[in-house]
């Protein structure tokens, strides 16, 4: 893809995001486990140097892979997840005091996401009520049931990974990696999207997921796929 062809197109993506993040942003991260996660964008963000982050994602990687090295580069000052165990990294930072975490349940990060991308500053949800969730929001009641009261996600920057991209930035995913991308491209006040396959021309507008309105960066994705817990069987004798 030659730079020329779009303005949002970026060929280096570490210098594209350089040029944005600043110590102490929330930074929203797509991704399901290792799976659709910004592999080439979040090396970037590494190498900015960037400290004292607040990173919201359904989890943190693991050691060594995905968000796990920005653990590893003491980046990271506080995560809103709704799963982090399969990090010993993040689980000793947490220990140690180094981290503070926000657990989320993963529907309601998944609402919060959407709510800061459409501008909903609130809403309120049974879910979490009678648990340490709960603690220190404010209750309402809806239809004799309370509910708790949970904030949209309006973060500084987004970091999404994509199948396919066109020139103004539509983007369309795959399997697993619809769960996240989409609502994390949301709520970026500027969405850095990484794509496997950047196509010549636009894509079908009814095969499109994540409007260009949404993305301000397009960079071309890197080849890596990991595997948290690669499972085999052993192969049968014929």
């Amino acid at each position: 893809m030659e730079e020329s062809m779009t303005t949002k197109f970026r060929d280096d993506a570490a210098a594209a995001l350089a040029a944005v993040v600043k110590d102490g942003m929330t930074i929203a991260v797509g991704g399901f486990g290792l799976s659709g996660i910004p592999n080439r964008l979040i090396t970037a963000l590494r190498d900015s140097k960037a400290t004292n982050l607040t990173i919201v994602s359904n989890n943190m990687g693991v050691d060594g892979k995905g968000l796990g090295i920005l653990l590893e580069n003491k980046q990271v000052s506080k995560v809103l997840a709704s799963y982090v165990g399969e990090n010993k990294l993040f689980a000793q930072q947490f220990l140690d005091g180094d981290l503070e975490v926000e657990f989320c349940p993963q529907g309601t990060l998944a609402e919060r996401l959407r709510a800061g991308g459409v501008g909903i500053p609130a809403f309120f949800t049974p879910t979490g009520v009678g648990t340490p969730i709960a603690e220190g929001k404010e209750v309402m009641e809806f239809n004799g049931k309370p509910a708790i009261l949970e904030r949209g996600i309006f973060a500084d920057i987004a970091l999404v990974k994509a199948h396919q991209a066109d020139a103004e930035g539509n983007l369309r995913y795959r399997m697993t990696s619809k769960n996240f991308n989409p609502l994390a491209a949301m709520s970026g006040r500027h969405t850095f999207a990484e794509a496997e396959e950047i196509v010549e021309g636009y894509l079908d507008p009814s095969l499109v997921e994540t409007p260009g309105i949404f993305v301000q960066t397009l960079v071309q994705a890197d080849a890596v796929k990991d595997i948290e817990q690669r499972t085999v069987r052993s192969r049968q004798e014929a």
